[in-house]
């Protein structure tokens, strides 16, 4: 009796392709994405790791699939950061999603519909920056808070003599801004010459008039949004800088448009205009709320200008936004407040009452799980030494790598060998993700 190799009744490829819900995943990841994943599980019942029916394998693969053709994997931010960089910093409104899926099909980006001839790119999304901040006479967005000041440098510091002009900033705000990106570094790229005045810690307005010049093209004032120094320090105010004859551009970092009570030391677009600043740049992903963008904002006179100046420079092409940023972008702006405004509006008492509910499941449940008091972040270089109160759930240490690992991951942060999962960059409506992630990873171990 001849005896039939097992591996032979291994299924075909195009029969567990066409398998009902095989065939969905490759309608939704791809056909090609689909069928490595069918070898693969081939493969293995080959080997003997799977058995070889059908089902077997066809729950293999299933098993095997992302949910979507992107690496990415959505992250519950429980670290109490709000805008945690290697999170993606601001979380989009629903406004700004929906508006990318407006705008990920043909659209009239460029498009006057009508006349039907071509359209002002981004119009819509500049003119919702301007309502936000009245006291700006002209905007312009790039790609990124970094494209935005090294547009301005390379517009307005490339002119001289030797091809290079000078830009006056202050030693203590020549700064690092993380990942080893340093501003001076990204300044002088661009073939700008920068004239150092004062000392790390201390710089006077006489400091600043000794070192302008016939080459000086800007003052440039950059906040120093991710350290605090302390101490005997002095710094030099953009209105007692506005009389020295050439333009002063505040870079303000993180984004804010307009003061907020909570973050009364954060320099924001509408003061600093409204203090003599001629332009302003900041990123549009981090306090605004909205995606990665750089905005360049000009006052009234010199400063709307320079803003039609530097949008006419070639670089600025290469530095544009695409249509998903203007869609976001505007939406972010005309829609409901962004998550990220929510978070930092959240009152810590109702936050106190969600980590008290959120606690207590999971205690039925048999979950070491305690409501405590927590301290949250700005975070993503915006409000340094600036605590928020908050409220957590803290867990056993342990949680922390398998809640990083499961799905959805949620990441926390370990404080005095407890792992303490933060809410206040949480929206109310998470909590039940939340909660069932700690059961998944623990329910009824601790009893």
């Amino acid at each position: 009796m001849t005896t039939v190799d097992p591996r032979r009744r291994v299924p075909r490829t195009d029969a567990v392709l066409a398998e009902p819900r095989i065939a969905d995943a490759a309608e939704r990841l791809g056909r090609a994405l689909v069928k490595s994943a069918v070898t693969a599980a081939q493969d293995r019942a080959r080997r003997g790791e799977l058995p070889v029916e059908q089902e077997a394998v066809v729950s293999a693969v299933l098993d095997s699939l992302p949910t979507t053709a992107t690496g990415l994997r959505p992250v519950l931010n429980a670290t109490g950061v709000l805008l945690h960089t290697n999170l993606g910093r601001a979380p989009l409104s629903a406004a700004a999603r929906a508006a990318l899926d407006l705008a990920a099909g043909t659209c009239d980006v460029e498009l006057d519909l009508a006349t039907g001839g071509r359209g002002p790119r981004g119009a819509a999304a500049i003119d919702a920056l301007l309502a936000a901040v009245p006291g700006a006479a002209a905007a312009h967005l790039v790609n990124n808070g970094a494209a935005a000041l090294a547009l301005v440098a390379v517009t307005l510091a490339t002119g001289g003599p030797d091809g290079r002009r000078e830009i006056v900033i202050a030693r203590g705000e020549l700064v690092e801004i993380g990942d080893g990106f340093r501003i001076p570094e990204l300044l002088t790229a661009t073939g700008a010459r920068l004239r150092e005045v004062g000392t790390t810690n201390r710089v006077s307005r006489a400091d600043y008039a000794a070192s302008v010049g016939p080459e000086t093209a800007l003052i440039l004032k950059v906040h120093p949004s991710n350290f605090v120094i302390s101490g005997f320090t002095r710094s030099v105010e953009i209105e007692e800088l506005t009389d020295l004859g050439v333009p002063v551009v505040a870079d303000i970092g993180s984004g804010l448009l307009a003061p907020h009570p909570l973050l009364p030391d954060e320099p924001d677009a509408a003061s600093s205009l409204a203090r003599g600043a001629t332009l302003v740049t900041a990123s549009g992903d981090k306090l605004l709320g909205g995606p990665q963008a750089g905005l360049l904002l000009g006052a009234p006179g010199e400063g709307a200008q320079l803003v039609q100046r530097i949008r006419r420079h070639p670089l600025a092409r290469a530095m544009r936004v695409d249509k998903l940023t203007l869609a976001a972008f505007e939406a972010t702006l005309r829609g409901p407040a962004p998550p990220t405004r929510a978070a930092l509006d959240a009152d810590p008492a109702a936050l106190r009452g969600r980590a008290a509910r959120v606690a207590g499941s999971l205690a039925e449940a048999g979950v070491d799980a305690v409501a405590v008091d927590s301290a949250a972040t700005v975070g993503g270089g915006g409000a340094p030494g600036v605590t928020l109160p908050s409220a957590a759930i803290s867990l056993p240490e342990r949680y922390a790598d398998a809640l990083r690992a499961g799905e959805p991951a949620v990441l926390g942060h370990v404080e005095h060998g407890r792992c303490l999962l933060d809410l206040r960059a949480l929206p109310p409506d998470a909590d039940a993700a939340l909660t069932a992630a700690v059961l998944a990873v623990g329910a009824g171990r601790e009893r």
